[in-house]
Parts: structure tokens; sequence; C-alpha cells
């Protein structure tokens, strides 16, 4: 508690926040609360239907649950999906990697592998992919947020255990609009100030007949983005449509989505360390390098079959995703309700990044350039072996189908009993293709050019062939849930259980194996075997009591689980996936939950104390030599959300104070630590202000200071806390058209989110980018 104090003391952001957040523990000893006029920031009664069996209120569930509108979504003026989760208290997001490549989670459960190990990005209820950690598949890499996405909602814990595969640490759902409200907008967006963007923008809907209704949406963006390059990396984008039919027992809904991006993959760049901190490369922005560069040559790469081909290193991440879906409700006869979901998604692109494989240092006597204008000149200045980061994306298709039935039974009184079943099935296709090839790179942030080193041959795999690596599966989960709920009056008691069966098979390989040529070639003759099967049986007990029309307190115990792919194949025994292990690895999270719901007048809160225990298998392919680690974590904490309106004024804010522990660890270095990159508070504070046609508004996300590993050893390097500042402003010219002004990062901001041992790298957050938007509603 001594440590927590001090921080509200040094941190005046945090503490306006917290102090913000606490005033409902004063609210408990309230017999009463007057009824608000109007909802408030918070929107306590408003329906979400994300980690629910019932359509219920924020106010009646017992779920820590926020949403964001499209406005809200809008004015973060976050730079890409993952950005806009920042707002998100509990949410650790680090959305340093560009567009995808994000690493994400929520209340002090561990970022040991890439990705979102224990949180499932959903569009429209259905998973983007079945599992969150896919080295280098990212589900944010086939999600992007526009005009076509109505509003966002992330449910932490609690039910999420129960009411998904693999998403013990929460939902975060992009529910796209379905035409209920006629109109639209069209947009165009251009950057400012050495932000390389220019973005186009629409989306309309409306009723095409008196039971029919649609919407179509979607953007179009080019440009070199927030980083330096000097090359077009940015283009693409996505189209969205849906239409939905009502009848006279419910609806029926198609669903279609297009996308075809690029964008640039942000990766760790060279740095140094001195005395367990971070040390910036002269010559080298780690807010503004990305490694991209017009005098790369062809990255020529090993196919699965021992082929050859070559990719343009500038092209970044590319993703492609073809779906269609339909959601169907109904109303049975006997008062019985049908439910049902259904998506197929063909998900292919490449992920190519620029990572450095060595320590800056001064190049070898004899160097010359090999590309740019000084190709054939003698070179000087400081190099060092950049690695890239080289894999197809060959199959990442998902087909996913949810059925429920549901059905409320009078108890008698005002009681009754809500009973869900059903079945989600689903089939993720994971095949990728690595290819981790080197070269001697100029140290320099700004448009670097290759470099001829005696001794060393550009273009020869890196990390001594460890990284030439094939997969081809398919992960088969068939998972039956049913879900309990009693109702009377003010109490509300639910109970879930969900049993996760999943088949694994498939065939992978490493060149260095089986008779394989390390870095040059795959042993055809000797292919491993995917042929598993893991199972566990989740549960959730939960229950809500409003002791007020405004004031709830609830709580609520989950076990749940996130299973492993990939990370359980490569670099591992063959025997542990080929169906000889009698134990398939299996990460899991049991966590309790304690919280209050309050609002009075302008003002609502949510405050929620969390505990949770995470059992986890890892493998961490960024670090030399690539390791294994097996370990459990605790983490306790508080989680606040607040806002408050007063006419034209509104301000919302939280806060996230986390305290955990890795308890043991195969990594006997590892105990009694804190996890790496955990922060012990998070916070973000957004006031807005509106007088007639003009809207000013700012947002302040931080942190403080973490640990994470370095080339002394892991969690000996000190990331420093940091507050990114944002700011908008909204003039609507007249009743259609608006022009807006976005910042991001005013105080251009070094944030690191991430360092890496055995050489000197870390990764910050963006600097500062401006932008200016044209809106015409249609």
């Amino acid at each position: 508690m001594k440590s927590t104090l001090t921080l509200r003391a040094t941190r005046r952001p945090i503490a306006l926040a917290a102090a913000a957040c606490l005033l409902p523990a004063f609210a408990l000893a309230q017999q009463s609360a007057p009824a608000p006029k109007a909802e408030t920031g918070l929107n306590l009664e408003t329906v979400v239907i994300t980690g629910t069996s019932q359509r219920s209120s924020k106010m009646a569930a017992s779920v820590s649950v926020s949403s964001l509108g499209s406005e809200e979504l809008t004015q973060s003026g976050a730079l890409s999906a993952t950005e806009v989760l920042r707002s998100i208290p509990g949410i650790h997001a680090e959305s340093s990697g560009g567009e995808s490549n994000a690493n994400v989670t929520v209340r002090g459960l561990p970022i040991s592998a890439g990705g979102s190990r224990y949180v499932q990005f959903q569009e429209d209820g259905l998973p983007v992919l079945q599992f969150g950690d896919i080295a280098f598949a990212t589900p944010d890499t086939w999600l992007r947020i526009d005009n076509a996405t109505d509003r966002l909602e992330v449910v932490r814990g609690g039910s999420a255990s129960t009411l998904a595969t693999g998403a013990p640490g929460g939902i975060i759902n992009f529910i796209s609009k379905t035409g209920s409200l006629s109109g639209g907008v069209a947009s165009m967006t251009l950057g400012l100030g050495g932000y390389d963007q220019k973005r186009y923008e629409f989306g309309y809907g409306g009723a095409l007949a008196p039971k029919t209704t649609y919407y179509v949406g979607g953007h179009y963006r080019m440009g070199d983005g927030a980083r330096q390059g000097d090359v077009p990396i940015e283009a693409g984008g996505q189209f969205r449509a849906n239409i939905t039919q009502k009848l006279d027992n419910g609806f029926v809904r198609l669903y279609l989505k297009h996308l075809d991006d690029r964008a640039p993959t942000l990766l760790p760049v060279p740095v140094k360390y001195a005395n367990g901190q971070i040390l910036q490369v002269p010559g080298i922005d780690p807010r503004k390098a990305s490694g991209y560069s017009p005098y790369w040559v062809n990255d020529v790469t090993l196919t699965g079959d021992n082929g050859k081909v070559g990719s343009n290193v500038n092209n970044g991440l590319t993703a492609k995703s073809d779906a269609i879906g339909a959601e169907v409700e109904l109303d049975l006869a006997g008062g019985w309700k049908l439910q049902e979901k259904f998506r197929v998604s063909k998900n292919s692109g490449r992920f190519i990044g620029v990572f450095p494989g060595s320590d800056v240092t001064v190049a070898a006597p004899g160097t010359t350039y090999a590309t740019g204008p000084n190709a054939g000149q003698a070179f000087s200045g400081n190099a060092y072996t950049a690695v890239v980061f080289n894999t197809s994306l060959d199959n990442l298709g998902l087909t996913a189908n949810d059925l429920k039935v549901s059905k409320s039974f009078a108890l008698g009184g005002d009681a009754k009993l809500q009973t869900t079943a059903g079945l989600y099935t689903s089939q993720q296709k994971l095949g990728v293709t690595w290819s981790f090839n080197q070269y001697t790179l100029e140290a320099t942030g700004n448009k670097p050019a290759l470099l001829n080193q005696t001794g060393t041959t550009n273009g020869t795999a890196a990390f001594g062939g460890c990284c030439q690596n094939f997969q081809d599966s398919t992960y088969t989960t068939t998972a039956p849930y049913l879900v309990l709920g009693y109702d009377q009056g003010p109490l509300t008691l639910e109970g879930s259980i969900r049993h996760d069966d999943q088949k694994a098979s498939g065939q992978y390989r490493r060149t260095g194996e089986d008779g394989g040529t390390a870095g040059v070639a795959y042993n055809l003759a000797s292919t491993r075997t995917i042929d598993y099967s893991v199972k566990h049986t989740s549960y959730s007990l939960g229950g809500n009591y409003r002791l007020t029309k405004d004031l709830a307190v609830f709580a609520r115990y989950s076990d749940g689980a996130a299973f492993n792919a990939d990370r359980i194949t490569f670099f591992n025994q063959a025997n542990l996936v080929n169906g000889k292990s009698s134990v398939i690895p299996v990460n899991t999270v049991k966590q309790t939950e304690l919280g209050t719901k309050w609002r009075q007048g302008g003002f609502s809160t949510f405050a929620t104390l969390f505990m949770a225990k995470t059992t986890e298998s890892n493998v961490d392919t960024t670090t030399t030599p690539i390791t294994k680690t097996d370990s459990t974590y605790d983490a306790k904490g508080l989680e606040l959300e607040s806002s408050y309106r007063i006419g034209g004024f509104a301000i919302s804010g939280g806060a996230t104070f986390t305290d955990a522990k890795l308890t043991a660890s195969t990594n006997a270095a590892l105990v009694g630590q804190t996890p790496k990159r955990l922060a012990k508070v998070i916070y973000q504070v957004s006031p807005t202000y509106s007088m007639g046609n003009l809207t000013l508004g700012a947002s302040l996300v931080g942190t403080t200071s973490s640990k994470d590993d370095s080339p002394t050893g892991p969690l000996t390097v000190t990331l420093p806390g940091y507050s990114v500042l944002n700011g908008f402003v909204n003039y609507a010219v007249n009743d259609k058209a608006t022009v807006s002004f976005g910042v991001n990062n005013l105080t251009n901001t070094i944030g690191y989110t991430e360092s890496n041992d055995g050489r000197g790298a870390a990764r910050s957050i963006n600097g500062r980018t401006m932008k200016v938007t044209l809106s015409y509603e249609l």
C-alpha cells in the first residue's frame, strides 16, 4: 500500500484519476441515491452483448465491461485498432508494433509471448483467430477500424472464460454498424508535419425495405506512415457490408469483409544499455526509425518445399482476408430462443520487419556501400547486422460457428431461471513459413544502405540458421457450454461451464533437424508430425446485487485456459506434439473479482478488485538462444473507471494498479520478480469540452516504469514510465461538414515498450503525428 500511495503523490494524473474513481467506496454506506436525470458517461444502463449469454446492462451484469462508441473511437486519434485499447482500464496494450503485431493482456497476466495469449479479439462476436499468440500472425493483423465500426466492447475476466475458447483474460469485440440508423459519412484525412498518409473513408446504411436494413463501408489509405523510410509502405484498405432481414420472430443477417492492406512492421531498433538504462544510438531515433529504405535488395527466402522466393522488404506487413458470415436470432415456440453465428475467413499475408541482430559497432576496415547513391564507395561509419524477419503467412483461415438456445423459466413471484446451452466449433488453419536472413546495414534511422563487409555475405541465414521453419496444421475445436442464471429483484446469480476439446493435426519442418541443412534446405523425407488432442473444462460463478437503482456490487470467480499452437511445435521435442506425449502444456488462469458500480447526477464509476493466478508454458522467439520457460504468476490489483459530465464539459478516466510476481519458474532467477514489461500503474484521463460548433478534447495515457530483459540477463533494464498526450479540435462548418485536427503524442515522447536480450535493441511508441480530416454526413 505504501508504494501505491507514493505513486499517487508523485504522479498527479494518476492521483486525479484514482481520486475520481474511489468515490464509490464511500457511496456503499448510503442507503439510497437519486436516479440520474439522464444516462451518464459510462452508460451503465447500456445493454452489452459481449461475454454474456443473455443481453444485460452493465449495471446488472456480474462482469467488468467497458465500451467505446464510434464517436469516441474517432476522437481517440488512435493510429491502429490496438492503440484504441489504451483508453480501456485494465488493458495493457503495447501498440508500438504499428498497424498490427501488438502485444495485449489484462490485469497483470503475463506478456511472455507475442500477441494476446489470454485475450480474444473478436469481430461481431466471433474470433478473428482462434489463437492470440501465433508467432508473426497476431489477430490484429486482419483487423481494422473505420466508419463501418459501430462500437467496441471489452470484457475483462469474468464469463470470458466460459463464453469463448482461449479467452480467460477477456474479450475484445469490435461491433459493426448494421444500418439501424439511416445515413452515413464520407471523410478524407491528410497527415501533416512529416506524417505521410492519405486516408479515405466512407460508410452508409439505412432501410432497403420496411423490414430490411443494410450497411456498407470501408477505407483506403496510402503513404509512408509515421516512420522514416521514404518508401510508400502504407497501401490498401478494406470493404465491409451487411444486410439484415427482420422477421416476425427475429432476424437474419448476412455480412462480408474484404481486406487487402499493407503497413509497416515496426520492430525494435538499435539502442545502447548503461547501468540498466536504455540510451539512444546517435543517428537512430526510436520514435522514427523503422529499418525500411529505398536501398534494400530483394530478400530471397526458402519455401516449405525447398524452393526459393523473392520478397520486397519494403512491403512490410501484408494482410489479406476475405470473410463471409451469417447471424440468426429466432424466438421459437414455448419461449425458446435460438441464436446462431457463423463465419468463414480466408486469411493470408506476409510479415517482413527489420530487427537488430547485433550491437552497433564501427564498421570493419575495407567496408563499402553495397546499395544506394554511394554504392561501391568506402564506408567508415557505424554498422550492425540487420535480421529480416520474413514470414509467409500461407494460410491462417478460420471457420467458426457458435450455436446456442436459451429460455427463461418463471419460478414464482419475480424470480426466474435463465438457461442457455451452446455449442462452439471452429477449425483454425495454421500455415506459416519462416525465413530469417541477415544483412550488414548502415546504422542510421533514415534510409539506411546495405554494406559489403569482409567476411560476411548479405542475405545469409540468420541466427545460425535457427529460423527456417515450416508448419502446415489444423486445429479443430469443439466446445459445448452451459449457462444458468437466477434473477430475483435486485439479485442476479450466474454459473457457467465450458468443455473445450481441441485436436491438432499437420506437419512441420526445421532446416537444421532430421538431416536438413541449417538455413539451407529441409529434409523433405523426414517431416515431423503434429497429432494430438488436448482438453480443458472451464467454469465461472458470479453474482450482482443492486443496492439501489444507481449502486450495485458484484463478485465472480473464474477458471479458464488458453491453448498453445505453434508455441509448442518449434524449439521443442518432437514427441511433445506427435501423439507420444501424455501431457500437452495448457496455460491456465484462475481469477477472483469484487466490484462496484455507482452513478449520481453526471458522475458514474466502475471499480473492480482482482486476483489472478496464471500457469503457462512459453517459447520466446526474440531471445538468443530461443528459450522455453514454464512459470506460475500471481497478480492482484485494482481497476478503476469513471466519467463525469456537466453541461458541455465531460471527463473520463481510469487507472489500473497491479502487484504481480513470478512464484515459480524453470528459470530460478525469475522467481519473486515482477513479470517483464508489467507496470505497477497504467492510467488514462480524457477531458472534452463543447461550445457551439466547436469541440476540444485531449487524452493523457500513461504508465509507470517496468522491467525487461537486456544482454546482461532477464529483467535487468528499466523501461521508464511515460505519458502520451493526444488532442483534437472539431469544428462543425455546417450541419453536414466537420473539420477536425488531431495530434498524437503532442510532446514527442519516447515511450519504450520492450527491450531484447542478446543485443542492444528496444521498441518505442511513434513520435508526434498530426492529421486533418474533412468529414461530410451523407
